[in-house]
């Protein structure tokens, strides 16, 4: 079992790492989210992720992406843990981080089979044209119902007030 350090992955690599995994005929899968506050609904998500391939890469929300994106309370936990928790779990492959807020360009340095994003996402999925393009496939995840980083934050707070002791 590979070490979770092994599987961080810097953005200027992916590249080279890209050439290796087509010279091996391995079907590259990727994802992205924030992932903050891990659950068991992002554990579901990307093991199936995994499942519609032989490698998988998770693109991560450096924090200041996530707190354009969610507000300055967020994210809870830093990129680098949040990366490093992403990266202990058997089914990812690789984790990189982007600042941007959208994965597209970070896509097109990659350029996967599969391109993952949750059933939620259907309406806009950032860097299906360039997947399609290169004749790879978007797939939608289902999604674990009730089960949201945004409602465990919710019920957090109702239950302690914004008080932890």
């Amino acid at each position: 079992m590979r070490s979770p350090e092994s599987k961080l992955l810097e953005r200027s690599r992916l590249r080279e790492l890209r050439a290796g995994l087509d010279s091996a005929d391995k079907v590259v899968v990727f994802t992205n989210g924030c992932f903050d506050l891990l659950h068991a609904g992002h554990v579901e998500y990307l093991d199936f992720a995994r499942r519609q391939g032989d490698v998988l890469i998770v693109g991560v929300n450096s924090d200041n992406s996530v707190r354009r994106a969610k507000g300055p309370g967020r994210p809870l936990v830093g990129e680098n843990d949040r990366m490093r928790v992403l990266a202990a779990l058997e089914c990812v492959d690789y984790v990189v981080t982007f600042d941007e807020d959208e994965p597209a360009g970070l896509i097109s340095e990659l350029v996967p089979d599969v391109l993952v994003k949750g059933a939620d996402w259907a309406h806009y999925i950032s860097g299906r044209d360039i997947v399609e393009e290169h004749g790879g496939r978007v797939v939608l995840a289902p999604m674990k119902e009730g089960v949201s980083t945004s409602t465990l934050i919710e019920h957090i707070f109702n239950v302690y007030g914004g008080g932890i002791s």
